[in-house]
């Protein structure tokens, strides 16, 4: 039975070679069997769409002929599922014996790293390559205000983390100490573990505990930070807060989040921006929404009066006969583009005012005026 490997992924026939590869990345990630709730079957089978699907030769046979033609087994070339585990294992297959897993652009050492701590297979000394920590990421809430946000601002935020040691650059080591090969893993910077799975006994690595995975130590450790090779200590920062940014967005700012220490790198800084609300304006993507009270009169006649701009106050002209709920168009009086040049629109709803009672007088001239119309 034809096999719909488009549903199966859960994309469009029209998809993009990229939208098909984070479909894979997602549900390869969902379905591992060594993941709690995760289904062996189903793993299978997304492997299965992605390497026709992945493969633009594969595929167009596929929109031809369907799931009929030889597909080369689940894994493309041949190999299957046994390969792929004993690739794993480090036991060969996938090549003789290269057990990074790349199908089709998609890394499968960072989903199977998630439940085995894969360290990176093929690469650095003796296959087990050494990987830099990184120290975590901050988040700060920033509130601005709805002008701002408009036209863009730069602010400046203070907060206390750990920042790397000004003495020794945030590598622990007491300048002009030597540095000696990490008697814990060898100088591998990982080391071997065993664990258990539904496939069996399985070996993979962790990074070193010792040495965070540099592979080697201080013989001194510098007597600023004790060795950590970061300090607590407070950093300020000026944002530049771009024109047009909303409610909720955040800003990324790489390498300014925690220091690891020991040698290892900062992670990042996300600033969440909050705007304030404005009772004047709504906003809508880049356009700015306002409303004015006119009389009948002036709705009838035209007028010529002052309203609030985010420009701050301009005239605006009410044409005659302007209806109940028109909107009028102020071109270029709304938001900054966030990734362009230009402004959007302010759009200046009109609520016409109807008195509930009107005096003898004026009653009378409205029903003369009913009659000329």
């Amino acid at each position: 039975m034809s096999k719909d490997y488009y549903k199966i992924l859960g994309v469009e026939k029209n998809a993009s070679e990229d939208e098909i590869k984070k479909a894979f990345r997602k549900l390869a990630h969902q379905y591992h069997p060594d993941k709690k709730g995760g289904d062996e079957a189903k793993f299978k089978e997304v492997n299965e769409a992605y390497q026709v699907l992945g493969n633009q030769e594969k595929r167009g046979k596929y929109d031809q002929y369907g799931s009929t033609f030889d597909q080369m087994g689940g894994f493309g070339g041949g190999a299957t599922w046994d390969d792929f585990m004993r690739a794993a294992r480090g036991q060969g297959g996938f090549g003789g014996g290269n057990t990074h897993f790349d199908f089709g652009g998609v890394d499968l050492n960072d989903i199977l790293g998630d439940f085995f701590n894969f360290g990176g297979f093929g690469s650095g000394r003796g296959g087990q390559g050494r990987r830099q920590h990184r120290g975590n990421d901050i988040q700060v809430d920033i509130q601005i205000e709805f002008s701002e946000a408009v036209f863009g601002i730069e602010k400046e935020i203070k907060l206390t983390k750990n920042n790397g040691c000004d003495v020794c650059a945030g590598s622990g080591v007491e300048p002009g100490s030597p540095m000696e090969a990490c008697a814990t893993c060898g100088g591998r910077g990982q080391v071997q573990q065993v664990q258990r799975t539904i496939f069996g006994a399985m070996q993979s690595v962790a990074t070193c505990s010792d040495c965070m995975g540099q592979g080697e130590k201080a013989k001194k450790r510098c007597k600023h930070c004790g060795g950590d090779g970061a300090v607590r200590s407070e950093s300020n920062f000026k944002i530049k807060i771009p024109a047009g940014i909303d409610n909720g967005q955040s800003i990324r700012l790489q390498g300014k989040g925690e220091h690891a220490g020991n040698g290892g790198a900062s992670g990042d800084l996300y600033v969440v921006v909050h705007v304030k609300p404005d009772s004047r304006f709504a906003r809508e993507g880049y356009d700015i929404y306002t409303e004015i009270k006119i009389s009948y009169p002036q709705a009838v006649l035209g007028d010529t009066i002052e309203i609030d701009t985010v420009d701050g106050r301009k005239k605006l002209i009410i044409p005659e006969g302007t209806q109940p709920g028109q909107k009028i168009r102020l071109k270029g009086r709304g938001v900054g583009q966030l990734h362009g040049s230009g402004r959007g629109d302010q759009y200046v709803v009109v609520i016409v005012d109807v008195p509930k009672r009107v005096s003898r007088k004026a009653n009378g001239l409205l029903q003369d005026l009913e009659k000329e119309l």
